[in-house]
């Protein structure tokens, strides 16, 4: 259940940061839209909140704490999360 929801809010998040980065900002400098980065950047903020809890959560069940590290780091990238959970998928971080 857990490395299923992780996966799930993981691609969401990262989805989400690429929408912030190449739609949202765009249209707040060149189209004088600020809102648009306000509504897309707190749907974003709470996304990558899930994704840790989620990661957090399948510490000690699925993976070891170095997955959440990794995590963390890996969502602070754009796209990111794709690459970090096939390293989930892979074993990488499996006990």
């Amino acid at each position: 259940m857990i490395p299923r929801l992780t996966t799930l809010v993981g691609y969401t998040e990262g989805i989400s940061a690429l929408c912030l980065f190449f739609i949202a900002m765009p249209m707040k400098y060149f189209f004088g839209q600020p809102e648009v980065v306000t509504v897309v950047g707190s749907i974003h903020g709470g996304l990558f909140i899930a994704y840790i809890v989620t990661l957090m959560a399948g510490v000690g069940g699925h993976w070891n704490k170095l997955a959440v590290l990794h995590g963390f780091i890996a969502a602070s990238i754009p796209f990111g999360p794709f690459w970090f959970d096939a390293k989930l998928k892979a074993g990488k971080y499996a006990l």
